[in-house]
């Protein structure tokens, strides 16, 4: 995402050089920030590897615990394979929770001896959906997460895919939850590109030309652009590291959607630093990403 910091960590991570990145990660203090670069160490292939030799290291830091948990959750996911739960086999299902137990054990014990860790909190939640640990317990992990940081970027947009038709929620739960994380957030923060995924979790799970017909009615065109109105498009909005997702997403609904100028504004802002997410969910991200991006700029 065009971010030195990111960069540098990722190539310590690939030397196996936790001194290094133990270094890096113990200068970042804004939990947002935090929570971009742990997932930056849950990308990395090979930590889990080497993990145990840092923790070993530093018995008395968490810090190689929840680096090593946050890469466990990631891990865990790339067993279990992107197919839906009826196509995965089920060694991929078992080797899916055997990584997903390790990741959990190593986070639980960061919020026993540091209940305070927003990111230990928050990667909770992104494993709550895995290991099914039932909806009350999920709520105790968000609301661990964000007593300690209201806002944060992470954990709401973890919460929100929980709350999604196709996990644990319904279509009513999830807007409900975006729209209230918006309306309440302050003006200028990156939530308001919830309503956005919101939308566009609607429109994958529509069928093939039930799917732009929605995306395209006045109604969730209107509330796109209020809600980038509160976000990246309001003066008091900051870049921070993992800022051109924020305009991918947007980019990604508005394009959809059919808003060309809204769409051309947030290409535009992002120039060259297309994000796997959202483009992901629609093929080839730089593909997707341009072929959209060519239809913005010609209409707009």
């Amino acid at each position: 995402m065009g971010d030195p910091g990111a960069a540098g960590l990722r190539s310590v991570l690939a030397a196996r050089d936790w001194r290094s990145a133990g270094s890096f990660l113990r200068s970042v203090t804004d939990p947002d920030d935090r929570a971009f670069y742990l997932n930056v160490c849950a990308s990395v292939k090979g930590v889990q590897d080497w993990a145990d030799e840092w923790i070993a290291a530093e018995p008395g830091s968490t810090l190689p615990l929840l680096v090593k948990g946050a890469h466990g959750i990631r891990w865990a996911w790339e067993a279990r394979g992107a197919a839906t739960a009826e196509r995965t086999g089920e060694q991929q299902f078992r080797e899916f929770h055997r990584r997903l137990k390790v990741a959990e054990d190593c986070l639980d014990e960061v919020v026993e001896r540091d209940p305070g860790d927003v990111a230990a909190w928050s990667f909770l939640v992104v494993s709550a959906r895995g290991r099914e640990v039932g909806r009350e317990e999920t709520l105790r992990r968000f609301h661990a997460a964000t007593s300690g940081h209201p806002w944060h970027l992470h954990t709401h947009s973890q919460m929100l895919q929980w709350l999604c038709a196709k996990w644990f929620g319904s279509e009513e739960e999830m807007f409900a939850f975006a729209r209230r994380a918006v309306a309440d957030a302050p003006l200028g923060s990156p939530l308001g590109r919830l309503v956005a995924e919101a939308h566009l979790e609607k429109w994958l799970s529509l069928d093939r030309g039930e799917d732009d017909a929605y995306m395209t009615r006045p109604d969730v065109r209107a509330e796109l652009r209020a809600a980038a109105d509160r976000s990246v498009r309001h003066p008091a909005y900051r870049r921070r590291p993992g800022w051109p997702e924020d305009h991918n997403v947007f980019a990604c609904a508005f394009a959809l959607a059919g808003d060309h100028v809204a769409a051309k504004e947030r290409f535009e802002a992002f120039g060259d630093l297309v994000t796997a997410i959202p483009w992901r969910y629609l093929g080839d991200p730089g593909g997707i990403c341009e072929r959209l991006r060519r239809v913005a700029l010609a209409y707009a």
